[in-house]
């Protein structure tokens, strides 16, 4: 008969000690918790900075002065988040301000693609009483955010029907018939 052989020791040779610095299996273990424990302090910090920018723009609001502040990349999380604070009540003044500064491309909202992104990120109203200030300013230039407060009580009143007259605004400024302008009623 052959000579007996010792089992295969999975984690080494025999009379060694099991080192995990040398394990592949330990290793990859390790750095998936160090990913995850990455992803969760990234998130806590995020939401931390929300809840730092929410306060900032609770505090202008407070002080009168938020028309005067531009908005920063993630004012749409901050808007959310005082949204949730008041348990879901719409803060109408920070809206208003939000759709201000998408008609007129204040703060980060200069860049086409905050834009694009703010309008995944908005409620329809929001961004119908956007679209309804946008064509006022063309319609009345010179006209202040105060004279145009009118929009927010519209769009207040029926967010659908500001989309609406929005659109309609825009295919007469850009010379389409009323026909041509209201495909399927949507924004």
């Amino acid at each position: 008969m052959g000579a007996h052989r010792p089992a295969a020791r999975r984690r080494g040779a025999p009379n060694t000690v099991y080192d995990p610095d040398a394990d592949p299996h330990v290793q990859e273990e390790l750095a998936a918790d160090a990913a995850a424990a990455a992803v969760r302090e990234a998130e806590l910090r995020e939401v931390a900075r929300v809840a730092v920018r929410a306060d900032e723009l609770q505090a202008l609001r407070e002080l009168g002065t938020l028309e005067q502040t531009e908005p920063r990349e993630g004012d749409e999380a901050a808007r959310d988040e005082l949204t949730r604070r008041a348990g879901s009540y719409v803060q109408k003044d920070v809206d208003a301000w939000l759709a201000h500064a998408l008609a007129a491309n204040l703060g980060h909202y200069a860049e086409p693609a905050a834009r694009a992104a703010a309008a995944d990120r908005l409620p329809t109203h929001l961004l119908a009483h956007a679209a309804l200030l946008t064509e006022l300013a063309h319609l009345a230039p010179g006209a202040g955010v105060d004279q145009l407060a009118f929009a927010a009580r519209l769009t207040a009143a029926d967010p659908e029907a500001t989309g609406d007259l929005a659109a309609f605004l825009a295919s007469t400024r850009s010379g389409q018939g009323q026909a041509d302008a209201f495909p399927g009623g949507d924004l």
